[in-house]
């Protein structure tokens, strides 16, 4: 057994000195072990010592402070990862995977996890399906975690050592999309709780991650690793986590409420819980139920972003359907691949197999009341969207979060809105814009704004209200 104390020591006295050499500190260490072996010991204690191994296998601290803007906007998925994929494509069926019977059986799972999906079926992940499932939503959920995790990078809440919780990791979009969002100086203790076979992939992927992406998976359930439903907690480390991701799996828990609180319960005092899942209306809208079930009045969560409460004793109770939408990516070549191998008809079109959208719903929770915008309404200054029915007919103002981009066709444009207190839809309807009222449409999604001058109406069609903003009414960002 190496003296794990004694290494330390040596890294620790060295750390400021110059680049920490497992060959020096063997020379110190009782027994004089093999560099390798020190080498070992130093990756196993690199997290906890803030240090980053180097390509020459020296190791290095970790700079202090939060990582940078990332400024994240891929338009491909990348190469390395592609080519994994298409590895274990061609192992399992050959070269000419996308055709023939594997074709066909990997584009009928394709086929079956949408429709599942849809209909809100249970989804069972055998090998096929875990297949198929990484080739059409592993490059949009590969994008999607960076943008999330842009909430937090921009208020320096990400520090350049992490410990992260991948809850339903799947094939690895999340895990992917995580290391490449960090800085190359970033050191990563990453846990994977994934119990089917889509484990396998997620094990090649991890593959082409750096050396200081360290990566662990728990081929168990959520609810077994972090002790729901009156099971023992598998994973009993006293180490909490500063980041916990639920990427496109809560829908498909028996109890998510339960085990959020439950990986709640294992995060740092100013960790955060990052979920997201496909805008499609049953998943969004489940999403914030989820969150409105884990942030109350009485709770010791807060809602970070999206969409934060403006008003601080209020709960929203609308319908919340809600999602952000980014650029589109590059067809990525195995999905064309699988696409082309298809069977269609004469009206038939293609790109039933390629998803290049990057469209999400997303919850960013927080126990030490940190939000992304620290903006607060007042009754002095606006109205509650929980009193819009007092107000229709009449102009009033309101404090409001950007909650959609544009959904009108063309038309008047469109903006779903709210402020934490809203129990119906609120949307703002600019029938006019001007140079007073331009920022509605600047103002990116999660942003706030202060409308002034705003006409309520009754949308009886949508049971919803319509706040029109037109050359009476001012917009002014508040945060963006």
């Amino acid at each position: 057994m190496i003296d794990r104390d004694a290494v330390r020591n040596n890294a620790n006295y060295l750390r400021n000195v110059r680049p920490i050499d497992p060959e020096e500190i063997a020379e110190y260490v009782e027994g004089t072990p093999h560099p390798a072996v020190v080498r070992e010991t130093l990756r196993e204690e690199a997290f906890d010592l803030r240090l980053r191994e180097r390509d020459d296998g020296s190791f290095e601290p970790v700079p202090e402070g939060p990582i940078p803007d990332s400024e994240w906007s891929p338009t491909a998925f990348p190469e390395n990862y592609a080519f994994a994929l298409e590895d274990l494509l061609v192992a399992e069926f050959g070269a000419n995977w996308h055709r023939g019977e594997s074709g066909a059986e990997l584009r009928e799972a394709v086929r079956r996890l949408k429709t599942d999906y849809l209909y809100e079926n249970d989804v069972e992940y055998g090998r096929m399906a875990a297949l198929g499932y990484a080739i059409y939503h592993l490059p949009a959920y590969y994008a999607t975690i960076g943008y999330v995790l842009d909430d937090l990078a921009e208020n320096g809440l990400l520090d350049r050592t992490l410990r992260v919780l991948d809850v339903g990791a799947g094939v690895g979009g999340p895990a992917l999309g995580l290391h490449d969002y960090l800085p190359d100086d970033a050191v990563v203790d990453y846990h994977a709780v994934e119990p089917s076979a889509a484990a396998d992939v997620l094990d090649r992927l991890l593959d082409e991650t750096g050396r200081n992406f360290r990566a662990t998976i728990h081929e168990t359930t959520a609810e077994s690793f972090l002790g729901t439903g009156g099971r023992d907690a598998e994973f009993t480390s006293d180490d909490p986590f500063d980041l916990v991701v639920f990427g496109n799996v809560l829908s498909e828990l028996a109890d998510p409420v339960a085990v959020v609180d439950a990986a709640l319960d294992r995060l740092a005092d100013d960790g955060s819980v990052a979920a997201f899942a496909p805008a499609d209306r049953n998943t969004a809208m489940g999403l914030r139920e989820i969150e409105r079930a884990v942030v109350t009045p009485t709770s010791d969560v807060d809602t970070y972003s999206p969409t934060v409460r403006l008003w601080p004793d209020a709960m929203p109770s609308d319908g919340g359907w809600s999602f952000d939408v980014a650029d589109d990516l590059d067809a990525p070549p195995f999905q064309r691949r699988l696409d082309e191998g298809a069977d269609r008809g004469a009206t038939d079109e293609p790109g039933e197999f390629v998803n290049v959208d990057v469209q999400f719903a997303y919850a960013i929770l927080r126990p030490d009341g940190k939000r992304r915008v620290d903006v607060r309404a007042n009754d002095g200054r606006c109205a509650r969207m929980a009193d819009s029915e007092e107000h229709v007919t009449d102009r009033v103002n309101l404090l409001a979060v950007k909650l959609s981009h544009d959904l009108s066709a063309g038309d008047n444009a469109l903006y779903r809105v709210g402020d934490g207190s809203q129990t119906v839809d609120h949307y703002l309807v600019c029938t006019r814009e001007t140079v007073l009222n331009e920022d509605l449409r600047r103002a990116d999604y999660g942003a706030v704004v202060f409308v002034e001058n705003g006409l309520v109406l009754w949308n009886d069609d949508e049971d919803a209200y319509n706040v029109v903003v037109d050359d009476e009414t001012v917009v002014d960002m508040v945060a963006p």
